[in-house]
């Protein structure tokens, strides 16, 4: 991708980048010579001279939308900002399901609204989502499940938008990933399954799938959900 900003440093938006996989995506663009401005509810938990942080409500869209307007044009943005609430029929919420729509995809959709359309200007961009192998659902998960699986048919719509324009859009659905949000104690009942090979993904592992999307030898892959599944989308 073309360089640009100051001393031709590409510039990346990255959601969720004070946990999980956000933060590794950050932390591996910047070793990568990317200038990565993260966006988070929480405060930095990087420090690094190419990074710079806004603290933002990602449910808030005018929040967003104000945020977008006043950025420069990024060559990359991820969104991998998000938040796991369980519950099975008879318990389900309104709450909880208004909280992660509007985290995944609605702020995915102000993200890719206020952004796609200028890099698609500038002839180049990268959009990359987090989704999730539960959103193929998932007992105990459907609330999640519908946030997330919405996710795949909003890039696949953008990415047909987009595809002539030099920008590509994709989604990387990792299964169970070492995170803070996977060791919740308020989940406690309902632990994550490992994947058939034994373990959880990794965030880094997430990270260097995302940082290839973003390279320029995926200019050709778009409108993917891959799957970074350790397995589990293999018959059992």
């Amino acid at each position: 991708m073309p360089s640009d900003g100051p001393e031709g440093a590409r510039r990346a938006l990255v959601t969720g980048s004070s946990s999980g996989i956000g933060y590794a995506v950050a932390e591996r663009l910047l070793a990568g010579g990317w200038k990565v401005l993260g966006l988070d509810a929480q405060g930095p938990a990087l420090a690094h001279a190419s990074y710079t942080h806004e603290v933002i409500d990602l449910t808030d869209a005018p929040a967003i939308d104000a945020l977008c307007a006043s950025l420069p044009t990024p060559q990359a943005v991820v969104h991998a900002a998000g938040v796991l609430r369980t519950g099975s029929l008879g318990s389900l919420t309104a709450e909880d399901a208004t909280l992660m729509w509007q985290l995944h995809a609605q702020a995915a959709t102000r993200l890719a609204d206020a952004l796609l359309p200028r890099m698609a200007q500038a002839g180049t961009g990268r959009l990359v989502l987090i989704g999730s192998r539960v959103a193929q659902g998932m007992p105990g998960r459907s609330l999640y499940a519908a946030s997330k699986a919405a996710l795949v048919a909003l890039a696949r719509s953008w990415a047909a938008e987009v595809v002539a324009l030099g920008v590509t859009v994709n989604i990387v659905s990792p299964a169970a990933t070492d995170t803070a949000m996977l060791r919740d104690p308020a989940r406690a009942a309902t632990a994550p399954k490992l994947p058939p090979i034994g373990r959880l993904i990794q965030p880094q592992e997430v990270a260097a799938l995302v940082t290839y999307l973003l390279s320029p030898e995926a200019a050709a892959i778009t409108g993917q959900d891959i799957a970074l599944c350790g397995g589990s989308s293999l018959p059992r």
